[in-house]
């Protein structure tokens, strides 16, 4: 699953997020969801997201639990 719809991303989950400095290069960074900052339903570069780390970025993908 790509990042790209809200309603699959919830709080505790765990997803790969590309930062913004590492749009250019694509590096992902993983960690767990603790906030949803997107407003709208859909987004097509992703849902930007805060992980419980601090970092803030666009979820790429969706690890499967």
């Amino acid at each position: 699953m790509n990042g790209q719809n809200k309603n699959q991303i919830a709080k505790g989950l765990p997803v790969k997020i590309v930062l913004k400095q590492d749009q250019r290069s694509g590096k992902l960074t993983e960690g767990i969801v603790k906030d949803i900052l997107t407003n709208s339903p859909k987004h097509p570069h992703g849902i930007k997201v805060r992980l419980e780390s601090g970092l803030v970025g666009r979820v790429k993908e969706i690890k499967p639990e």
